[in-house]
């Protein structure tokens, strides 16, 4: 009986989840019910997946809107129905314009419009598929209007959008965070009635006793309405099935370039390989997954002719045919990778590959797969409410002053609340985790069998790709699997280092960065591995990870993979991490590790660090078949912890490894190692991926370190700040020069091994004062003086001043004081020079008689840290406070397990929570020297010295030393006083 319900997807607008819909629907006795979000369809596809299994009849729609005022709400009889009324409403969601007050007709669509508008627009001819709407609310009306002649289109339409009194005030707060308008302010026009909610059907149908023709064409029209989206064991593959004509032509294609490509890949085809590459191929083409690895080496092809880097990473890493067709560079051959990590016949859903692209070539890659493939969309993501949020948003509506609101969204309660602060904590519990907006999902692409709106409307946000209504867990539900296509600076740094390089060293010999196989065995690269050098390298970087490679001594390929899995939390929290370091660097302690274990995993002596150790416990400890095992592994991480699959598989590993004799204290000590983390640690494979594009970064920062550090500044960076790259810069050679009027460009450019930064750190200069200075450069050539540049280039005396204070003029050999003042006198201190025009001839500038003025050094720190945020001075300098006796950084290991005193500059710090909850905090320092220190600040000092900003730090600490690499436990630190601007 009801046609028109409200979900929370309405957004800011309906107050409780498709799945809450449905239960107040078994309570009042209802068996069919339409859903019809607002301009929305993001939680159709799950509504009728759990109509199904309450039992109930679902029928999906939409409330055609403009703003509040509902134009008319169309339901769909079947799922053509339902596409024809995605199409219409994306074509306003994208173009962004109003809805029509009638729709043109839509097949398998039905048409229902409300009481008062059909009054307003004064509709007596009505098609065979439009209705009129009446709620309960307007019965007594429809008695005593024209209206109610039409017997034949009269249908009952009980808006539900609320289920109480607490509903009701949630959604007016929802409505005016929407309306960005104060509680008291909110139009009654711009929220519900009090009325809007389900009754049971036997009351609803009681209030329309006099118009028994409205209950019969309401049942009517439900009847009429039957869609299904397959799911549950219906459920089938959506994806696009035929890359080419037919089945048999993708197998065909599959085959022949497997075979035309192989040699590239493998010098000697041997048994092993060739037997891999047919077990594959057998299964890919019996699951029917040609089309997607087909469809993967179309987008890298693509990729390639355009000399756009990739890297392929993912359980994907665990394919020959995937290695062979250049869509991933691991070998799993080499690395023992199984294929059932990726595809096996337990699993009903297509794998997928994660495809890296660099930040700057991925959008062009995702329009190449719209303009190649017909049924194309992104996936969505929900932003839901958050806490911080919602208390700011509630703080607005309830009219709270700032200061106020921003204790309250701190968490910051002193003293008893008033009644306002409190309705906004109140309040704020219900409506967090409600959907905020649809965004869009940071990699998901679709390419699909039938056309996109066969399952939602689409948005056209920023980036102007159509994108779905839906997120990836329903994606995954009704048979729609997403194509990971990311963007990453690492890829972007490498490409653009190697076009640095190509521009600074022409006479350098040709780098062929594809060949990873040498650089592995590179005892200069591996060498920055294992002392720590890897700054500026992509994934092995971080302090943490730079210090697990100085304790395990990382120089090879194979344990840079290890060290990518051991990092990760499940296995550091299992204690696997601190066992492997341990028989890693002290063969003996192997001999401590279970035998049978040992036997299983003897290239981790018998500690379980990979996802695919998961598998090879399961498959040789507990007589698991591989494809069982991936269920489990699959299992841990969270999402299928419930299935009855999942739990099936739990059963039987117990009961095998009971079968073949293993005592329950240790089966039980193996299944706790793989609960605590299975869910977390990376597939082999993806630890692998992210060490070929490692050993290709590390390759350029050994040899090239001075062009790397440029790309790593020009591509944003990594872990840390451009203060701290620029100070590896130095460590390599480099010398720094600040922006350069003739030298400089927008991004930091290298001459040498001088690096000039870029005007774009100026962060008050504009863009077009940037382009006016290069443009200006290029054309005519480098500027001979100040009165040169004004002569050639407009710009206000604001701008220049920026440009003289960051002593961008110094090729002139006047103190910055003097240029500031010559500029003001020959600006004539004009806030309109910026709009004149060129001067057509020469003028000849005026000279004046400028005294001598004093300057300080310190003045330019202070210039640097406002106009860059940063400086490329020496902190060191710049301390006030006297240094005490001190050890240096690279003196560590001379002081174990005693208390010293250390000098820092602090180079980043973090929280993190101990097992127990409570806070404490891990710093990178460097010293005097600029070499690199750790500090910890445990529970009890955390508080007690806090880490008040960049700065130099006196730290006094504990030396501890885990397997050489050295850290101090702070008991003690205090920031360093600086000198002040001598101009303040």
């Amino acid at each position: 009986m009801y046609l028109n319900c409200h979900t929370y997807y309405s957004l800011r607008y309906g107050t409780f989840s498709e799945t809450e819909l449905l239960q107040l629907a078994l309570e009042n006795n209802v068996h069919t019910l339409a859903l019809t979000d607002i301009n929305n369809t993001s939680a159709c596809m799950n509504f009728v997946q759990q109509a199904k299994k309450a039992n109930i009849k679902p029928v999906v729609g939409v409330d055609f809107r403009n703003g509040n005022t509902q134009q008319f709400v169309a339901l769909a009889k079947t799922n053509l129905g339902f596409q024809n009324i995605n199409r219409f409403l994306s074509s306003f969601l994208e173009s962004k314009t109003s809805i029509p007050e009638q729709p043109p007709f839509l097949e398998e669509v039905i048409i229902i419009y409300p009481f008062e508008k059909v009054l307003e627009l004064n509709i007596t001819n009505f098609k065979e598929n439009e209705f009129i709407g009446i709620s309960l609310a307007e019965v007594n009306k429809l008695r005593f209007s024209y209206l109610n002649e039409f017997t034949d289109k009269i249908v009952i339409q009980q808006q539900v959008t609320i289920r109480n009194k607490k509903d009701f005030n949630a959604h007016r707060i929802l409505r005016a965070i929407d309306k960005n308008t104060l509680l008291s302010k909110l139009e009654a026009s711009e929220q519900c009635l009090e009325t809007d909610k389900m009754y049971q059907v036997d009351d609803l149908q009681n209030h329309f006793k006099d118009f028994p023709n409205a209950i019969k064409n309401t049942q009517v029209i439900l009847n009429q309405c039957n869609i299904n989206f397959g799911f549950g064991k219906e459920r089938t593959n959506q994806n696009l099935q035929r890359y080419n004509n037919s089945f048999e032509e993708d197998c065909k294609q599959l085959n022949q370039l497997c075979q035309s490509k192989i040699a590239k890949r493998y010098k000697e085809i041997t048994e092993e390989v060739n037997n891999r590459l047919q077990k594959e191929l057998k299964v890919i083409i019996d699951l029917k997954f040609v089309s997607f690895f087909l469809i993967n080496y179309d987008i890298i092809q693509h990729a390639n002719s355009n000399n756009f880097f990739h890297v392929g990473r993912g359980s994907g890493a665990n394919s020959i045919v995937a290695y062979i067709l250049g869509i991933t560079d691991v070998d799993p051959i080499e690395l023992d990778l199984y294929f059932e990590r990726f595809i096996n016949p337990f699993r009903a859903s297509p794998p997928d590959f994660d495809i890296d692209f660099s930040w700057k070539d991925r959008d062009i890659m995702t329009q190449y797969i719209f303009d190649r493939f017909k049924n194309v969309a992104l996936l969505a993501t929900y932003v839901t409410f958050k806490y911080k949020a919602v208390v700011r948003e509630l703080g607005k509506v309830f009219g709270l002053p700032k200061e106020e609101i921003d204790k309250l969204s701190k968490g910051i309660v002193v003293g008893q609340l008033d009644e306002m602060a409190n309705l906004v904590l109140k309040y704020g519990k219900l409506i967090e985790g409600f959907p905020n907006y649809v965004s869009v999902h940071a990699a998901g692409v679709l390419i699909l069998d039938k056309p996109i709106h066969y399952y939602s409307a689409t948005n056209l946000p920023p980036k102007n790709f159509p994108t779905v209504q839906f997120d990836m867990n329903i994606a995954d539900d009704v048979g729609i699997f997403k194509f990971d296509i990311l963007g990453q600076r690492g890829l972007a740094k490498i490409k653009d280092a190697l076009e640095i390089i190509k521009e600074n060293n022409p006479d350098a010999p040709k780098i062929d960065i594809t060949d990873v196989a040498t650089f592995k065995k590179d005892k200069n690269i591996n060498n920055l591995l294992k002392t720590g050098g890897a700054i500026g390298a992509y994934y092995v970087e971080s302090p943490a990870m730079r210090g697990l490679m100085q304790k395990l001594q990382t120089q090879d390929y194979l344990g840079l993979v290890a060290a990518s899995s051991i990092i990760r939390p499940g296995v550091s929290s299992s204690g696997m991490k601190e066992e492997f370091i341990k028989r890693h660097r002290f063969p003996e302690k192997r001999k401590e590790a279970n035998p049978i274990l040992l036997k299983i995993m003897p290239e981790t002596y018998g500690v379980m660090v990979y996802q695919e150790d998961v598998m090879k416990v399961a498959n040789q400890f507990a007589d698991l078949k591989l494809g069982e095992a991936d269920v489990l592994r699959r299992g841990m991480s969270g999402k299928y912890r419930s299935l009855k699959e999942f739990k099936a598989v739990e059963e039987k590993f117990i009961a095998n490894c009971r079968k073949k004799g293993h005592k329950d204290e240790l089966i039980f000590k193996v299944w706790d190692q793989i609960k605590s983390f299975a869910g977390y640690a990376f597939a082999k494979g993806h630890s692998a991926s992210y060490a070929v594009e490692s050993y290709q970064s590390l390759f350029l920062k050994c040899y090239y370190p001075i062009e790397f550090m440029v790309a790593v500044l020009n591509n944003g960076g990594g872990f840390y700040t451009a203060e701290h790259y620029i100070h590896e810069a130095k460590m390599c050679g480099a010398k720094i020069e600040l922006p350069c009027i003739n030298q400089s460009d927008h991004a930091n450019r290298v001459k040498g091994k001088t690096i000039f930064l870029g005007f774009g750190y100026l962060k008050s200069l504009e863009q077009l004062t940037i382009q006016r200075i290069l443009n200006e450069r290029q054309l005519v050539g480098t500027f001979s003086s100040l009165d040169d540049f004004l002569e050639r280039v407009r710009i206000s005396i604001e701008q220049l001043s920026i440009l003289i204070r960051m002593d961008a003029f110094r090729f002139t050999n006047k103190a910055k004081t003097t240029l500031l003042w010559e500029a003001t006198f020959k600006l004539n201190v004009s806030k309109n020079r910026k709009n004149q025009q060129a001067a057509l001839f020469r003028i000849q500038q005026k000279k004046f008689q400028i005294p001598e003025l004093q300057s300080n050094w310190v003045e330019n720190f202070y210039d640097e840290i406002e106009l860059l945020g940063f400086t490329i001075q020496n902190y060191f300098s710049l301390v006030i406070d006297e240094f005490h006796p001190h050890i240096k950084a690279k003196e560590m290991a001379q002081f174990p397990d005693q208390n010293v005193l250390l000098y820092g500059q602090l180079v980043t710090t973090r929280f993190n929570q101990t097992s127990q909850g409570k806070l404490m905090r891990l710093s990178t320092f460097i010293d005097a020297e600029g070499n690199y220190f750790d500090a910890v600040h445990f529970t009890n000092v955390v508080h007690q010295y806090p880490i008040n900003g960049m700065g130099v730090y006196a730290c006094y600490g504990k030396i501890t030393n885990r397997f050489g690499f050295c850290s101090m436990n702070i008991i003690q630190s205090k920031k360093m006083s600086i000198a002040t601007d001598p101009r303040s």
